[in-house]
C-alpha cells in the first residue's frame, strides 16, 4: 500500500533570527519575547526550528551584523527553508537590503515570514505584502533619520556638543556646551609646536608614545591621529557641527597665526613646495626596526614551520628590517 500525500511530504525546516537595538528593549522587543513568539509560530504550522539566530544590540539599518551574516551562510547551503522574524523592522530596515535579500532567498526556495505582520512570500500575496511593508520600514527610518538630523542641528546652533565623547582639549558642561580642559589643552598647544618644530606627524605620534600619553580614547598615537588634530578648526575657535559654523571663542586654544602656520606647511610639505622633513631620530628609528623584525618573525612562524635544524639565519631578517626603516 503506497504512503498517503501527507506522509511523503518533506519537513520544513525553519531559522529564527531575533535583533535588538539597545540593551533595554522595551514594548515586548526583548530577544526572549521575539524567540518565543516566533518558536510558537513555527510550531502552528508544524515546521521545524533547526537555528535560532540573536543580534544584540545591533542597528537594522545594515545587514553587517555578525549572526545574521551567518545564518545568510547557512541559506546559502540550504540549511533551511523559511526564515521567521518577530517583526519586519527586527529583521532589516533598508528596503534596498530587504529586496535584494527576499530575491537571493527566493531563488534558492527560501522563504521569509513575519509573525506579527503574517507575512508569507512563499505566496504572491504575501510577496505583495512584503514589498508594501518593506517600504513603510524604510520611510520610518528616513524619518528617524531626519529627525535625529533636524535634532543635532537644534544642538549645533546653541554651540553644544552632539554626543557624549568631547574632542581632545575640552570636557563638556551639564548643559551641553565644551569648555577648553586646561592640561588637555596644554597637550594639544605641544603637539601644534612640536609638529612646527620637525614637521614630521609620525614624529609627533612616536615621542607621545615614547611619554607614555595616550589619545583621548586611551590608545596609542599614530600619523592618522596626530593630523586630526592639527587639521581640527575647533582648536582655533571654529565650531563646525551638522552643518552650523560659527565662531566660538571660549574653545580657542591655539592662535590663528600658529594654526595657520601648521597648516601652511602641511600643506607645503604635501605639495613638496619647499617645506623638508627633519631625518628620522635615531631612537625612533631603532624603534621602528625593531617593530619592522618582531612583525616579520610573527607573519614568518604563522606562515612557516621552523624545523630545528634550520639553517634559517635570524640575522638576514634583522638586514631586511634595517634596510626598510632606512
Amino acid at each position: 500500500m503506497g504512503e498517503s500525500q501527507e506522509e511523503c511530504k518533506k519537513p520544513t525546516f525553519a531559522a529564527i533570527y531575533a535583533r535588538t537595538s539597545s540593551p533595554n528593549q522595551k514594548f515586548n522587543h526583548s530577544i526572549k519575547e521575539q524567540v518565543e513568539r516566533c518558536w510558537k509560530y513555527c510550531e502552528d504550522r508544524g515546521w521545524v526550528v533547526r537555528f535560532v539566530f540573536v543580534d544584540e544590540c545591533q542597528s537594522g539599518g545594515s545587514i553587517e551584523r555578525p549572526k545574521f551574516q551567518i545564518m545568510l551562510e547557512k541559506a546559502q547551503a540550504g540549511k533551511f527553508n523559511v526564515i521567521v522574524f518577530w517583526k519586519l523592522d527586527r529583521f532589516c530596515r533598508s528596503l534596498v537590503d530587504l529586496v535584494n535579500i527576499e530575491r537571493v532567498l527566493r531563488e534558492r526556495e527560501i522563504g521569509l515570514c513575519s509573525v506579527t505582520e503574517y507575512l508569507d512570500t512563499t505566496t504572491s500575496v504575501g510577496r505583495f505584502n512584503f514589498r508594501s511593508l518593506a517600504s513603510v520600514a524604510e520611510l520610518e527610518r528616513e524619518m528617524i533619520g531626519e529627525r535625529a538630523r533636524i535634532g543635532l542641528h537644534a544642538l549645533a546652533k546653541l554651540h553644544k556638543w552632539p554626543n557624549p565623547h568631547p574632542p581632545l582639549g575640552y570636557y563638556k558642561e551639564e548643559d551641553g556646551t565644551l569648555k577648553v580642559n586646561k592640561k588637555e589643552a596644554k597637550l594639544i598647544r605641544w603637539i601644534f609646536k612640536r609638529y612646527v618644530r620637525n614637521n614630521s606627524m609620525p614624529q609627533v605620534a612616536f615621542e607621545l608614545n615614547k611619554q607614555g600619553i595616550p589619545t583621548k580614547k586611551g590608545k596609542k598615537w599614530n600619523a592618522r591621529a596626530v593630523r586630526d588634530v592639527l587639521t581640527d578648526e575647533l582648536y582655533a575657535g571654529k565650531y563646525k557641527v551638522a552643518g552650523v559654523e560659527d565662531q566660538v571663542g571660549g574653545c580657542k586654544i591655539i592662535d590663528d597665526q600658529l594654526f595657520r602656520e601648521v597648516n601652511e606647511l602641511k600643506i607645503r610639505y604635501e605639495n613638496g613646495n619647499g617645506a623638508k622633513r627633519l631625518p628620522m631620530p635615531e631612537d625612533r628609528r631603532r624603534a621602528k626596526i625593531d617593530r619592522v623584525f618582531k612583525e616579520y618573525m610573527e607573519a614568518l612562524n604563522r606562515e612557516v614551520q621552523i624545523k630545528e635544524e634550520s639553517s634559517f639565519d635570524l640575522s638576514d631578517v634583522r638586514n631586511l628590517a634595517l634596510r626598510v626603516a632606512r
